[in-house]
């Protein structure tokens, strides 16, 4: 049986002299519980059972420290000592979100030869698009400059330098004795190892509000000269993957170590388009050039067993030194008991359906990397800050996945400090539109910081990164209905809605409004100049501009028109023999190999879109089942499983949902240190884990359709279920 209960008190019942009928309420169901403990959960407990131990040098179970804005990932050393045992697993990074750099424009590109017009619908408009161009040649080099840079830098590899009892280096068959163990309540991690039978003992914490970690370290190693510290700067690839272990181009970038003193070291490194600084602080020891280009190291004082540093990165030179270990590990272990301490929480124990106790795993360490790795100021990208993938660029189009579930888990303003990126970037999503003829903004898909767009063949035609700001602003209003939101974001929602409006083109014909052609959807294998009213899409695109008008009766002004018209006369949500088709045209959706692969978002109409007056039910519950049935499941990605669990938790399927979590399938793979593993490219992908988190969220707390309790569980008694502090997904 569930046992957490919510009872809303009516606060007239006194005046109403219902009260006593009240209590009596309250004794029954707590009766009927049979947990009356259950109104509270033990966060540590439920949090600090799924603590991360790897007992092995595994390279997909390395652990990251971080503070949503930095990260630090280490092996199991407690540093980054083995980096290139590590990079085609899950890779030691250290990334910033500052941290970009770009290679020098030798041939004078520029963005304008990357665009190409379409006219799609006939309509004599000229639209530009920024595209991955093959030929000509000059076009095509200009498409890769541009899709390289801006690229997200690796800062550096911060690691052990190991020596054995004969003077040469340690491997990592060297390292036995290995115990660590990543408090996650803390977000400390404790390393134990030995080298030729010595003991290392390392303690390991990422400051919460500087790009910095701290260490400390005891061994006899120390004091017979065998353990010091190594700093190494790697460059830049500036491909689709950068793991941070290129040590190639040496001539390329350069490092002075401009201050060295006996407990204090600054070093420069300095790129084609960046400059940064690293300064690191320690209790005694000397930092030197070594051999190596671009690789330093600290030789301990020998005199103790014992060292502690911390090493800072910021982009400019700054004279206030470092926070030392214990001041580190102080702000580490008070803003994660924050963390946890706050916001919901969800307790499996007890339960009998033997999924229970690793939901609960997937969930707690999906807290933990995404607010390590996608709590900044920006949208993250896909890997976060492990290692680079797309060149490091986020995709506004997974913003939704990496932001929702921090709202619904009651942590509004971890979603809110990424949409500052929006008011920062509109005047280039402004350009965008205008160049294609639309009112409004149009968001990037694949962009830097800055808003850049990134020249893509797919990219340029995607729209369901459009109505995620709407969507993520509602949610920052439901928290608490605050009007100081709406003054905050409306300009910004009424330019995405002003697109919106102004992108479907009119079909005089059927007398409505088509999404198309010239789109193309979130399953990406349609083709742009062929694709009409994809199901998904044409739900969020009513359901946005519905919540776009409701914004404006909130800021006091009228409905628009426009608005208004485009809402009435969207076309119908695509049908085909009771079932919902991928898109309009594609009338063989569930027999053509080519259409059952990717994404199966049609399903997000109902899931990750709340129901819409265009919906039936009865016709999406039919979908959910040929989608099921028909899928090339093998050939889909992690958040798939998320979205198609919370389509049939609102179809009122809340086994099924539970099976849609768990599918036994490569890209629905959660590793030791909780990372959505996809294949040997993508060996993290925290949209799973923002999926995971989105889907319990909404399971738990509901959604405003949604009656009763837990919705998105069963009630067969197989769940035993505590949950507190949801908010209710739309």
């Amino acid at each position: 049986m569930i046992t957490k209960m919510y009872i809303p008190f009516n606060k007239n019942a006194r005046r109403s002299g219902g009260l006593n009928g009240f209590c009596i309420v309250i004794m029954l169901l707590l009766a009927s519980c049979g947990d009356p403990e259950g109104s509270t959960i033990d966060r540590k407990k439920v949090v600090s059972r799924h603590n991360v131990v790897n007992t092995e040098m595994d390279a997909l179970s390395s652990l990251t420290l971080g503070n949503g804005a930095f990260a630090f990932t280490v092996d199991v050393t407690g540093l980054q000592s083995f980096p290139l045992h590590y990079d085609t697993g899950v890779s030691l990074g250290t990334q910033s979100e500052w941290a970009w750099d770009r290679f020098k424009n030798t041939d004078n590109f520029r963005f304008e030869e990357t665009l190409k017009a379409y006219d799609f619908n006939d309509e004599g408009r000229e639209a530009k698009y920024s595209i991955q161009w093959k030929e000509p040649e000059r076009n095509r080099e200009a498409t890769d400059y541009f899709r390289k840079n801006a690229h997200r830098l690796q800062l550096g590899n911060v690691g052990f330098e190991l020596h054995k009892k004969d003077g040469s280096r340690a491997e990592v068959q060297d390292i036995t004795g290995i115990y660590q163990e990543l408090d996650l309540w803390t977000g400390e991690i404790k390393s134990t190892f030995r080298l030729e039978g010595v003991k290392v003992e390392v303690q390991t914490a990422a400051h919460q509000q500087n790009d910095q970690v701290a260490v400390k370290v005891n061994s006899p190693l120390i004091k017979s000269g065998r353990l010091k510290i190594y700093l190494r700067y790697p460059y830049p690839t500036a491909e689709f993957l950068d793991e941070g272990t290129n040590y190639a181009n040496e001539d390329e970038h350069q490092t002075e170590l401009l201050v060295s003193e006996d407990t204090e070291a600054v070093i420069r490194h300095q790129l084609q388009g960046a400059t940064y600084f690293t300064t690191m602080v320690y209790s005694k020891g000397t930092m030197t050039n070594s051999d190596t280009a671009h690789y330093f190291v600290l030789t301990p004082d020998t005199g103790s067993e014992e060292l502690e540093f911390s090493c800072r990165f910021t982009p400019e030179q700054v004279n206030k030194k470092p926070d030392d270990y214990k001041a580190t590990f102080a702000s580490s272990e008070k803003e994660w008991d924050s963390f946890w301490s706050r916001g919901a929480a969800i307790d499996f124990e007890g339960s009998t359906d033997s999924r229970a106790t690793e939901l609960e795993r997937r969930v707690v360490l999906s807290q933990y990397l995404t607010k390590a790795q996608c709590a900044g100021n920006y949208p993250p990208q896909e890997t976060g800050l492990t290692f680079n993938s797309w060149y490091g660029k986020p995709h506004t189009e997974m913003h939704w996945w990496h932001a929702v579930h921090f709202a619904l888990w009651g942590r509004p303003d971890l979603m809110e400090k990424s949409l500052a990126y929006y008011a920062n970037t509109i005047e280039k999503a402004r350009a965008i539109a205008q160049r294609q003829g639309y009112e409004g903004v149009r968001w990037q898909k694949m962009s830097d910081n800055d808003g850049n767009e990134s020249p893509s063949s797919v990219a340029a035609f995607l729209i369901w990164q459009q109505p995620h700001f709407i969507y993520l602003a509602e949610l920052a209003y439901r928290d608490q209905e605050d009007p100081a939101i709406i003054d905050k974001y409306k300009d910004l929602v009424f330019a995405t809605a002003k697109f919106m409006a102004s992108y479907p083109s009119y079909d005089q014909q059927h007398d409505r409004y088509n999404l198309g052609k010239g789109v193309i959807p979130a399953q990406e294998v349609f083709p742009a100049a062929e694709t009409v009213n994809p199901t998904y899409e044409v739900a969020y695109w009513d359901w946005a501009l519905r919540i776009a008008q409701e914004w404006r009766v909130r800021a006091g002004l009228p409905r628009d028109e426009k608005w208004d018209e485009v809402i009435n006369k969207l076309a119908p949500l695509p049908e085909q023999d009771g079932v919902y088709l991928a898109t309009e045209r594609a009338t063989d959706s569930y027999t053509n190999d080519r259409w059952r692969t990717d994404h199966p978002a049609v399903l997000g109409a109902l899931g990750m879109v709340p129901e819409s007056p265009k919906l039936d039910k009865d016709v999406m519950k039919n979908t959910l089942d040929t989608v099921w049935q028909t899928w090339f499941w093998e050939k889909t990605w992690g958040w798939d499983f998320p979205m198609t669990a919370m389509n049939a938790a609102r179809l009122g399927l809340p086994e099924k949902a539970l099976d849609a979590l768990f599918m036994d399938i490569q890209t629905n793979t959660y590793l030791k240190n909780g990372h959505n593993y996809q294949d040997e490219r993508l060996r993290i992908y925290l949209p799973g884990n923002g999926g995971v988190l989105t889907t319990v969220a909404m399971m738990a707390g509901g959604w405003d359709a949604s009656n009763g309790e837990l919705p998105g569980f069963p009630k067969d008694g197989s769940w035993k279920v505590k949950a507190e502090g949801f908010k209710k997904m739309p």
